[in-house]
């Protein structure tokens, strides 16, 4: 569904001449079921944005690994960018002072930020002081059933049963923490077993929602299944990363007002990352575990995997050559590699720890608590008062020789936005687009393809999404405004510029509420050669500055050595009426704009628009009907099963010849399908060429 707006969008586009051509659109779509679900409006207490006073958390080891007990503050001298700073508070957290018989808070709230305004109970205990929570360990279990199969699910929730009754300190104050359709707290934090155990049986091996993230495209190397062709799933996977990367910032956002460290144990079965179009979302949920004191420890829960040669037994045979060559096997290294890799940089980073090909899961639970035994918390206030958002160095260094620290490396400063000039903020954007460490405080989401024009030219369609709910509306009149700047940059294989965009979207609505149910899409589109492209888009929201950022690689092919040309496909499910504009912009024809699906997630009350285009078909002999002769349909297959097909589509004629094409958009009724994943496969067949293609893409039907 896409509603009208009271008021104008801009769009301005800067570009150099005969490089790009783009035209801006603006919508307001349906927000459930298409981008990860929000959190609660209400802002916590963090470092960054609230506090002048900077902690660092110590933990300190002789030469033979042994934890140190009996430093003071005289001891430790904090240098922050070279420069000595003066510790204005000093604790020590020893969590093994604390007696079995301890009488300690039983329950509290801290993650009360994740819950939903409904879930808040008035016989809910209170929110607990820092001083309550001394000398605890604060520890998260975090299931991510959104990444395991119901096996790997049951082995993480024995492992952590068994912590409970068996590892389970009395110290422990222990949180659950799941992530399916949306994050969910099964448990607050609590020292009581029972209520922990209770949390742990809800999540069986039924909850699971897993989506397997699989190869795209290819077919050599791969499971012989009668399926001889494999679904373009990268477009999902890159939000389905994604989102368990947001998952895990907001749970350090949630505890960032509590001073003392707190351990995170994310359970899942690796996370792949598509080239690096996650890279932003990852260093922004380092950063805001890095500032709310949160270490992160991974845990393979597939365990100790044994990668044989050829393929296990309860596959089937591989096809190709792969499996004589021994890059099938190099592949799947390749794969597992890929998929702890990001594990890895989690934990090394936030100052956890991954744990990879073991099966003894107790392991994490064992360093969790090793690491929280004993540690130093410093505090001081910077010395420098410029609210720039750098990056600042911390070094601890200890009058004692002969002893290792452990401690985070540095942080980011606050930035004030209100208080900058025009020229400033022009510069935050120009910075950012540059900027090798991009912020996600705004979620931006990209969605690209090709369609061509003429020999070597191909114009290249933007999609750009941010949740309405972000979006922050000011009161004018009778109506609620807001402004989005955008900011975008093409560069090539080498990263030469190419060419830019720079606009600013200007809301003026008579009801914002309704737009913070549903997404903003902007729409905007390049006119490119054939070759590689880096793209890279900055959104910022002018109210309180928040920015968020996005970026693909992008490859347009050369079709002229390709056997069936075609363009890529473009899944949507709104058509919305467009003036005439001076662009070339195939997905605006007879007056409507087909507005695409960035996520690929649909409704199953809505319409799926299909549009693609094939390119110089061949013509038939001159004994049959002189023309062409093009055939396409869609299928749709819910694992294996095919469960809906098409009727075929004829095309004889080219009905744009200009750019000698022909253009197919199908038309189906979700009601057909039945709510779940589904492989869409768009059938083409060149039939006086003998030659065909089958490109597949992933999507999801809601309820």
């Amino acid at each position: 569904m896409c509603v009208g707006v009271d008021g104008t969008a801009g769009s301005r586009a800067l570009s150099q001449p005969g490089h790009i051509n783009s035209a801006a659109a603006l919508c307001f779509v349906l927000l459930a079921g298409t981008l990860p679900a929000q959190q609660s409006s209400q802002t916590p207490y963090t470092l960054k944005a609230r506090s002048e006073l900077v902690l660092v958390n110590v933990t300190a080891r002789d030469k033979k690994g042994a934890l140190v007990r009996d430093l003071t503050a005289a001891d430790f001298t904090v240098l922050e960018d070279g420069k000595q700073q003066k510790v204005s508070s000093f604790d020590i957290e020893n969590t093994d002072a604390v007696p079995e018989t301890a009488a300690g808070p039983e329950q509290t709230t801290l993650l009360a930020p994740l819950k939903p305004r409904a879930e808040a109970k008035p016989t809910e205990a209170q929110p607990q002081r820092p001083s309550a929570l001394k000398d605890r360990r604060l520890v998260i279990l975090f299931f991510d059933l959104s990444a395991m199969q119901p096996d790997e699910i049951d082995r993480s929730l024995t492992a952590a049963q068994k912590y409970v009754d068996q590892q389970m300190a009395p110290a422990d104050l222990v949180s659950v923490v799941s992530l399916g359709s949306a994050v969910r707290v099964e448990q607050d934090f609590t020292s009581d077993r029972a209520l922990l155990k209770q949390a742990l049986n809800r999540l069986n091996p039924a909850a699971g929602a897993g989506f397997e993230e699989g190869s795209t495209g290819a077919t050599e190397g791969t499971p012989d299944t009668g399926q001889p062709f494999t679904a373009d799933d990268t477009e999902y996977n890159i939000f389905n990363t994604d989102r368990r990367l947001e998952a895990l910032r907001s749970v350090a956002g949630a505890v960032s007002r509590i001073e003392q460290k707190k351990s995170l144990i994310y359970f899942s079965s690796g996370m792949n990352r598509t080239g690096i179009e996650n890279q932003s979302q990852l260093r922004a949920a380092i950063n805001a575990a890095v500032r709310s004191n949160l270490a992160i420890y991974t845990m393979d829960i597939r365990g100790l995997q044994a990668l044989v040669p050829g393929g296990e037994a309860q596959s089937a045979s591989l096809r190709g050559t792969a499996a004589y060559s021994g890059r099938a096997t190099q592949n799947a290294l390749n794969a597992n590699f890929s998929s702890q890799e990001t594990l890895v940089t989690l934990a090394g980073d936030t100052g956890g720890r991954a744990f990879l090909d073991t099966n003894d899961f107790s392991q994490v639970f064992k360093r969790v608590q090793e690491d929280t035994s004993t540690y130093y918390m410093l505090g001081y206030h910077s010395s420098n008062p410029a609210r720039d958002g750098k990056f600042r160095h911390i070094v601890v260094q200890m009058r004692r020789p002969g002893l290792k620290l452990e401690y985070r490396r540095g942080y980011y400063a606050p930035a004030d936005f209100q208080h900058s000039s025009r020229e400033e903020r022009e510069l935050q954007l120009d910075q950012e687009l540059a900027s090798e460490l991009p912020t996600t405080d705004l979620p931006v989401y990209l969605a690209t393809g090709y369609f061509r024009l003429a020999d070597n030219k191909f114009f290249v369609p933007i999609s750009l999404v941010v949740p309405g709910s972000e979006i922050p509306f000011t009161r004018g009149g009778d109506q609620d405004r807001a402004t989005l700047d955008v900011i975008g940059a093409v560069t090539d294989e080498n990263k030469r510029p190419i060419t830019t965009l720079r606009d600013t979207v200007k809301f003026n609505v008579r009801g914002s509420q309704e737009v913070r149910r549903k997404n903003v899409q902007y729409n905007s589109g390049f006119v490119l050669p054939a070759g590689k492209y880096h793209l890279k888009f900055v959104v910022r929201e002018n109210q309180s500055g928040r920015l968020g950022s996005f970026e693909t690689d992008l490859a347009v092919p050369e079709l002229k050595t390709v056997p069936l040309k075609m363009s890529s496909v473009v899944l949507a499910s709104q058509l919305q009426p467009a003036a005439k504009r001076r662009n070339e912009n195939p997905l605006i024809r007879d007056g409507s704009e087909l507005i695409p699906n960035v996520t690929h997630v649909f409704s199953s009350g809505q319409h799926l628009y299909l549009y693609y285009e094939v390119y110089d078909p061949a013509r038939q002999s001159k004994e049959k009907q002189p023309g062409i002769r093009l055939l396409t349909n869609v299928a749709f297959f819910s694992g294996k099963v095919k469960t809906y097909e098409t009727p075929l589509v004829e095309a004889q004629q080219l009905n744009v010849p200009d750019r000698k094409a022909a253009v197919f958009q199908l038309d189906v009724a979700l009601t057909s399908l039945k709510p779940g994943f589904y492989t869409c496969q768009v059938n083409v067949i060149d039939d006086a060429a003998g030659r065909f293609a089958f490109p597949r893409l992933a999507l999801l039907v809601r309820q």
